[in-house]
């Protein structure tokens, strides 16, 4: 796997949500205990590895244009290795199919068999190809623990896989089902993590408020934040994704009583129908989830709230949209992710009975993106003037003069600033917003 001047290069490219992120730098951080540096340029690599996403097929199209333009490169270079991971690779029986698409690639790999990555590297750097993809999980430690240190925000995986079974969603056919890693082992890596520079910590699961329960821990997700706020060092907690149906008043205590838990909640609503949500499985009301809602900001007035939103659900009428579009106009969400339902196949949705038809989603998507981007402004013109601290990250891609940070409710704002500031706690004064950005100046 070695170029012309000795030093193997690894280049990793990944696909999907934060969960996906994490798990590429495990397979990166692997790679390098191999001896391989990280480089951006697939072109300089000896090893490409591509951490697939599955969630809509649409991604796996993009994923297989990738995979194909690799085959000219390694055309090239036929010493490079790829390696194709993650929850694309994971669905039942794909893999024989991928292989015979893509015989160039060197490694298939799912989400189980990260523990296995080192032996798979050693393998096919001995001429030989290979599809390791385990059928349930058997480990629930992170092989890489520490794959993100130095960095000053990261990922820490707190859970695996998701029991809830949403109708549009593959996630817990490719990750499995729930599994949590114990407290003191998640303690133990934040410390560390802490102690390499890292402020700004995430903590991952599909779900994280069922954190522990199915695990028949002596604790709950709440303890696990209160026990994660008392570790030195570390200026912001934040975490993801809350599943409506069971945010505990709990929970809410413990953020609105925290030191360093950030008030953010993200809390994906998805449709604002009872008809749409009982078809999607998702397991509670729009009234239970507006109940929430009210309780979060009479405890936490100043949470920042963020939501996912789906449009054209198998079913769903112009009444139903009506009621998605006023949830979104009662609930003063600074950011949400909004999404066209697609046929995913493997899911229930994709089986479903009248399906919305493209130029019906397309609308309600436009209407629904144009009233979001309207509150988002709402929201953060009425921060303007004021003063709010910001965890100082780094230049702004868009302008290295500028630095950027974020705020508790992870607001992005960009300021003039030295580059000392970076790393640092400081103050801003907000002087303009558009939809999706604070300006300030120090």
């Amino acid at each position: 796997m070695q170029n012309n001047n000795n030093t193997k290069k690894v280049c990793t490219i990944t696909y999907g949500c934060q969960m996906s992120e994490r798990d590429a730098e495990t397979l990166t951080t692997i790679s390098e205990s191999k001896g391989f540096v990280r480089t951006d340029l697939p072109e300089l690599a000896d090893l490409i590895i591509i951490n697939t996403c599955c969630v809509r097929e649409s991604a796996e199209n993009k994923i297989m244009g990738k995979i194909g333009q690799l085959k000219k490169l390694k055309e090239k270079k036929p010493s490079l290795k790829i390696a194709v991971a993650g929850c694309m690779v994971q669905q039942p029986g794909l893999v024989e199919k991928l292989q015979k698409k893509a015989p160039h690639i060197d490694i298939w790999t799912g989400t189980f068999d990260h523990h296995q990555f080192e032996k798979l590297l050693d393998f096919v750097d001995e001429g030989g190809k290979t599809a390791v993809v385990s059928e349930e999980a058997c480990v629930t430690t992170e092989v890489a623990p520490l794959a993100e240190k130095g960095k000053m925000r990261t990922n820490v995986n707190i859970m695996y896989g998701c029991d809830n079974y949403c109708a549009y969603c593959i996630v817990p056919y490719v990750r499995g089902s729930e599994r949590s890693r114990p407290m003191d082992v998640i303690l133990d890596e934040i410390k560390v993590l802490v102690e390499n520079g890292c402020r700004d910590v995430t903590l991952l699961g599909q779900n994280v408020n069922s954190y522990g329960k199915k695990d028949g821990f002596a604790y709950d997700f709440s303890d696990l934040l209160t026990a994660i706020d008392r570790i030195d060092g570390l200026y912001r907690i934040r975490f993801m994704t809350s599943h409506p149906k069971d945010l505990s008043d709990k929970l809410i205590d413990t953020v609105a009583q925290g030191e360093h838990i950030c008030e953010h909640f993200h809390l994906p609503f998805q449709a604002g129908s009872n008809n749409i949500l009982k078809t999607m499985n998702r397991g509670y009301t729009r009234e239970y989830y507006l109940e929430r809602i009210d309780r979060i900001r009479e405890k936490i007035p100043e949470a920042r709230l963020t939501t996912d939103i789906i449009v054209g659900f198998p079913g769903e009428t112009e009444e139903d949209f009506e009621q998605t579009l006023d949830i979104v106009a009662r609930v003063p969400y600074t950011q949400a992710f909004t999404f066209m339902f697609s046929k995913r196949s493997g899911t229930v949705g994709a089986t479903l009975p009248d399906q919305v038809p493209l130029d019906t989603k397309k609308s309600r998507l436009q209407k629904l993106m144009g009233l979001q981007n309207t509150r988002s402004l709402e929201w953060r013109q009425k921060m303007l003037q004021g003063r709010y601290e910001i965890l100082v990250e780094g230049p702004s891609k868009s302008d290295p003069e500028f630095l950027t940070g974020r705020t508790r409710g992870n607001e992005i704002v960009v300021f003039k600033g030295e580059e000392n500031l970076i790393g640092k706690l400081m103050t801003v004064t907000i002087t303009s917003a558009n939809s999706w950005t604070l300006f300030g100046e120090a």
